[in-house]
């Protein structure tokens, strides 16, 4: 196979790695009944005029199956916290004592249970869809060095081999699925 066709069907297997990757930090952030410190990844608070990650201000703690605690290093910060959770619309509600910030994760019902699962498929559909974008952005690339001069048999070589990586790849995504509904699904 030309350096061209390889490039970018290395090109393409990355950019399908990351979109997995992706997938998994968002799977990891949608809340399964545990108490998990990643559900605040992302969350930033005004830190003296800096958007900065919660984890940045403060500890946060599992304190158990169904409490975590954010601690933050300066006692000014409790109602930036506070207010920055309540605005993501976690489903949880915060608890301020003064010295620090505890969140009760309630049981899931069943129907929060089949939301959660919703958002977890459209998670992995918003994944199956990047994929699908690569493969077609590879393909086209390889049609054009096609035309450019490059063997039909090595350019549908290319072609093969990224529709294998894609294929791959969605099942990937269909495992963390199942994985994740199964996670959220056990009570």
């Amino acid at each position: 196979m030309s350096e061209e066709l390889q490039l970018q069907v290395e090109l393409a297997n990355d950019s399908m790695k990351k979109a997995i990757g992706h997938l998994e930090a968002e799977l990891v952030k949608i809340r399964a009944g545990r108490a998990n410190p990643q559900m605040f990844d992302g969350l930033t608070v005004d830190y003296y005029g800096t958007p900065t990650l919660i984890s940045q201000v403060g500890n946060i703690t599992v304190a158990d199956a169904r409490t975590l605690t954010i601690q933050p290093w300066e006692k000014n910060m409790l109602q930036p916290i506070e207010r920055c959770i309540i605005a993501a619309n976690l489903g949880v509600t915060p608890q301020n004592d003064g010295i620090i910030i505890r969140i009760f994760l309630p049981p899931l019902t069943e129907e929060r249970r089949k939301e959660i699962v919703k958002k977890v498929h459209a998670e992995g559909e918003h994944s199956r869809v990047a994929i699908r974008n690569i493969r077609r952005e590879a393909i086209e690339h390889i049609k054009k060095l096609q035309k450019q001069g490059v063997s039909e048999d090595l350019a549908s070589d290319a072609e093969k081999e990224v529709q294998d990586m894609t294929n791959n790849y969605i099942a990937q995504v269909e495992k963390h699925l199942v994985a994740k509904e199964k996670e959220i699904m056990s009570i």
